[in-house]
């Protein structure tokens, strides 16, 4: 953007440059040189004007195309987030699952500790 914005301004700085030199130099009329004096401004609008509307078209597509960027980067992220929080919610599932089991466990393992020790009484 900086080059255009150089390029811009070199073509209008010249474009008076010229203008000046012009107007000192030429062996015309006062109505004649005004008058080519007003075409030259005019040719210099309109080149300015259309790479404004370049640039303008090309800060569009890069907007546009930022954007899509950015909703696809969130529909990943919420898939994403999705995806570990059911991970997460198996994962307590899977915890409760194996605590439940580990205290079963010890409560069998200490009722036949209990029965083997009235047994041997």
């Amino acid at each position: 953007m900086s080059k255009r914005g150089d390029y811009i301004s070199g073509l209008i700085v010249g474009g008076l440059i010229g203008a000046v030199v012009g107007i000192l130099y030429a062996p015309k009329s006062g109505k004649e040189t005004r008058e080519d004096i007003a075409r030259k401004a005019d040719e210099l609008l309109s080149k300015a004007k259309a790479e404004y509307d370049i640039a303008v078209e090309k800060s569009k597509k890069a907007y546009d195309a930022t954007v899509e960027r950015l909703k696809a980067f969130e529909e990943m992220a919420t898939e994403k987030v999705e995806a570990a929080e059911g991970l997460a919610e198996r994962g307590k599932e899977s915890f409760q699952e194996g605590k439940t089991r580990l205290k079963r466990a010890i409560e069998a393992g200490v009722e036949v500790f209990r029965e083997e020790k009235n047994k041997a009484s």
